[in-house]
């Protein structure tokens, strides 16, 4: 577009002024830079500028450093938060880990009791493994993974290492269920290991536990008594632990003492159990017994024995003269006159 005529330029006019102007200019600028390419006229110069200029350059670049310090920054704080949860995550998993670990322990030492128990006793037992609970107020009974297939049958004891959980009551095919001694409808013959007293123990109505409902008044029975079973009724063999008396009180007939027993078995905590199977009779008479002879410290050493032998051997016997016969009387040999 034309400029106006009106609208001069000192610098770029048309006249011949201005274009001698803009030549001397750029010859300044020429020799300029030359001399300060060789002879570093304008450093000073330089600096002075690029001091002045520097915060305005400083300047221009806040935004783009603000932006970058905050791409960092969020960035940082993502790879922090995605550290911070996979190490939580560990945590979780180790922690898990621990406690699996201090679990499998806890088994190995309860069936390490179990097989104690079995080796000590040389039992015919079952392994089982408790597969269900039902500990309610009414009734008291786990489910074991053994079942009729596998030869349980109804009535079969059930122990565990520290003694007697219960009794089969329901077998199913791979299943069955044990009625616990702390179930209110079960009883076992029981004999006191002290006194040896016979009674029957029964599961607790109000309690996880045991009771002796009908000891006589005169009966001795204290606290910290252990119970045994006693063999009675050929359901349960003898001499297996069955609890503790806890403490002993009158009744409310006032005519017997009923005894609170806390059973020897982990009837609450246990997750294997063994199952009782019917233990063979010895065939044949019994072994005779070996005769008992004297003490070893009273019988005598080998070798007094021989000394005190040897002299008697050697000293002479007496024996008694014999006494003198009267010879025979000759028959006659003829006859009398």
């Amino acid at each position: 577009m034309a400029r106006a005529h009106d609208e001069t330029s000192p610098l770029f006019a048309g006249n011949a002024a201005g274009t001698l102007r803009l030549v001397f200019y750029l010859a300044l600028a020429m020799v300029l830079m030359v001399l300060d390419h060789r002879n570093s006229w304008l450093w000073q110069v330089r600096n002075t500028a690029s001091m002045v200029v520097e915060p305005v350059y400083r300047l221009a670049s806040l935004p783009g450093n603000g932006v970058r310090a905050l791409t960092i920054a969020f960035a940082d704080r993502k790879l922090l938060t995605e550290q911070n949860q996979r190490l939580r995550e560990d945590l979780l998993l180790a922690n898990a880990r621990l406690n699996r670990m201090a679990s499998v322990a806890e088994q190995n030492e309860r069936l390490k009791g179990l097989l104690d128990t079995q080796h000590s006793l040389d039992l015919n037992v079952q392994l089982a493994r408790v597969v269900g609970v039902d500990l309610g107020p009414y009734q008291q009974r786990l489910v074991v993974n053994l079942g009729a297939r596998d030869g349980v049958h109804g009535g079969q004891p059930v122990i565990d290492a520290h003694g007697v959980i219960g009794q089969v009551v329901q077998v199913l095919p791979t299943t069955s269920v044990v009625m616990l001694v702390t179930d209110p409808a079960h009883a076992i013959p029981v004999v006191d290991e002290r006194s040896g007293l016979r009674t029957v123990a029964y599961g607790a109505h109000d309690a996880d536990g045991i009771v002796l409902p009908n000891v006589p008044l005169a009966a001795d029975v204290r606290v910290g008594d252990r119970l045994l079973t006693s063999g009675l009724g050929g359901r349960f063999p003898p001499g297996f632990p069955v609890g503790t008396v806890l403490s002993v009180a009158l009744g409310d007939s006032g005519m017997f003492r009923m005894a609170q027993v806390q059973p020897a078995a982990d009837v609450d905590r246990s997750d294997d159990v063994l199952l009782l199977h019917d233990q063979a009779e010895p065939a044949g008479p019994p072994a005779p017994a070996v005769p008992a002879g004297p003490p070893a410290a009273l019988a005598p050493a080998p070798g007094t024995a021989a000394s005190a032998a040897k002299p008697a051997a050697s000293s002479p016997v007496s024996t008694p003269a014999p006494h003198p016969v009267a010879p025979a009387a000759a028959p006659p040999t003829g006859g009398a006159p």
